[in-house]
């Protein structure tokens, strides 16, 4: 009989206490319904239970949303220092069944690309995780550079994750509709269009000229990115920029990894199958804000063979996250 695969789920969040006293009323919304937020405070007991329930062996701890993002530079630098030495002391707790990403305080570039480098190399963890704008600003912009810079040189990926959308955002695009579709501006679609957005935004940037072995992990199935690139790829060569060395997507496909995080659909998957390749797929839940059986039970049902099975479960999480 064939050995069980390990499996690694590396979009499972938590929420530091300190950090969510921080937390303004829209962003700790998230956190109320009781079932989620006991799981979200969670890195002992009862998360180990529903990892065992469901065959998970691995998680991949990272702060939920939206972090330290919204601070200001010197508390989010602070926060996040202490965070992270707590992160860390629930993954010794249990070291063969967690792991982590770092808390990033993009308020402060190189304080963030520090604390980066002190979480790899002291902690020994697998990257950071940044969640939507910081401080209303996309992560393309150049300040932010010396974090891709950094995690470069220490060859680890950056997870670009969701945050609740900028109000303006809200206001025009979602507001008619949340009284009766609460979600609709975060999950429901919301965190899809500003993610891909970022997403859209970095390869346009020359981030990755600058920086060619930088690696950028998407939740969610790639946030939509993967069922749009052929069109994306083909409008943006419309007579602009002919001296380009790489198209779009080449760019994405070389730069950007997905997870299922939250996204358990066989026609999406083998779509993403298709234009990224088995490769550069992962294996995520989403936990706690989705349940890991649905997971489980989707991804042990699929009708992949035995090795792309293995790769999407745990095979390219630890060839990227050295794991």
């Amino acid at each position: 009989m064939a050995q069980k695969p390990l499996v690694i789920a590396l979009e499972e969040h938590y929420l530091d206490a300190e950090v969510k006293s921080l937390f303004a009323p829209e962003d700790a919304a998230a956190s109320r319904p009781s079932h989620i937020g006991d799981r979200l405070g969670d890195l002992g007991a009862l998360r180990l239970k529903e990892m065992d329930e469901a065959g998970i062996d691995i998680q991949v701890l990272s702060h939920g949303a939206p972090s330290v993002q919204k601070m200001d530079p010197e508390t989010a630098v602070a926060l996040a220092k202490r965070a992270n030495d707590r992160l860390y002391e629930a993954c010794q707790a249990n070291p063969k069944r967690f792991s982590a990403f770092s808390v990033c305080p993009t308020p402060d570039p190189k304080a963030a690309a520090d604390e980066l480098e002190r979480t790899v190399t002291k902690y020994g963890f697998k990257g950071a995780m940044i969640h939507g704008l910081t401080n209303g600003v996309f992560h393309d912009d150049k300040r932010f550079w010396p974090i891709f810079e950094r995690a470069q040189a220490l060859d680890v990926p950056i997870y670009i994750h969701p945050a609740y959308p900028q109000k303006a955002v809200v206001d025009l695009y979602y507001k008619d509709y949340l009284k009766d579709y609460p979600t609709l501006a975060s999950a429901g679609w919301g965190f899809t269009v500003e993610t891909a957005t970022q997403g859209i935004r970095m390869v346009l940037s020359g981030v990755f000229d600058k920086y060619p072995k930088l690696q950028i992990v998407l939740g969610h199935l790639g946030e939509g990115l993967p069922f749009f690139l052929w069109r994306i790829n083909q409008a943006l060569s419309r007579g602009v920029n002919k001296t380009a060395s790489k198209s779009f997507r080449d760019i994405f496909c070389e730069h950007f990894y997905i997870t299922t995080s939250g996204f358990f659909s066989d026609p999406a998957l083998q779509c993403c199958i298709t234009e990224l390749g088995i490769d550069r797929i992962m294996f995520s839940i989403d936990y706690p804000f989705v349940d890991n059986p649905p997971g489980t039970d989707w991804i042990n049902a699929l009708t992949l063979n035995a090795t792309d099975k293995e790769k999407i479960l745990s095979g390219n999480a630890k060839r990227l996250l050295r794991m």
